[in-house]
């Protein structure tokens, strides 16, 4: 079973997912489709509002906001890890929930990264924005930091997240139940 999802002039062939006996999912895969990764990432700086910095959840996020950043002109953005590395110094974490990722996880900052936001306009940008738990935590680590959160942007909203006023995206994606059907 798949979705055939529309965005950013692409169309692409989704694999429905099961989680469990009620809930499917579409997934959205954006890693090693450079040309959807182009189109997202220009069409999302189209809508973006100002800002000085972006911030992205590891991992499926990278290469669109790797992307951003090169067609933006830009030579930094930020990513939050879901682990903390040697490299990485005065981390700070907050727990997250996600529904891909079974059980609670926790995303770090790096505060050598938090002290260049302090004080300026942050956007935060995702692949697919479902509960909105990833989004919510990586807002509370670039609040703590000192950033001024202008924006959260994703390519896909998905299941009530498409309802929201408070994201930006640039297409809906249905949930399902178990037997592939979309959810009302």
């Amino acid at each position: 079973m798949t979705y055939t999802l529309n965005v950013a002039g692409l169309t692409r062939e989704l694999p429905l997912c099961k989680l469990n006996d009620d809930l499917s999912i579409a997934a959205f895969v954006i890693f090693g489709d450079v040309e959807l990764t182009c189109q997202c990432a220009r069409a999302l700086l189209e809508i973006a509002p100002e800002y000085d910095y972006m911030v992205a959840p590891e991992a499926k996020a990278i290469p669109l906001i790797h992307e951003m950043a090169k067609q933006a002109g830009r030579n930094d953005y930020f990513l939050v890890r879901k682990k903390a590395k040697a490299y990485m110094r005065n981390v700070f974490k907050v727990e997250d929930h996600s529904i891909t990722t079974e059980g609670t996880q926790y995303l770090y900052m790096d505060g050598d990264d938090a002290a260049k936001m302090r004080g300026k306009k942050v956007i935060i940008i995702d692949d697919v924005i479902s509960t909105g738990g990833s989004i919510a935590a990586v807002e509370e680590l670039v609040r703590t930091a000192g950033g001024i959160v202008t924006g959260r942007l994703a390519v896909l909203a998905e299941g009530d997240a498409a309802k929201r006023d408070d994201i930006t995206f640039l297409a809906p994606l249905p949930l399902f139940d178990g037997q592939g059907n979309p959810k009302k």
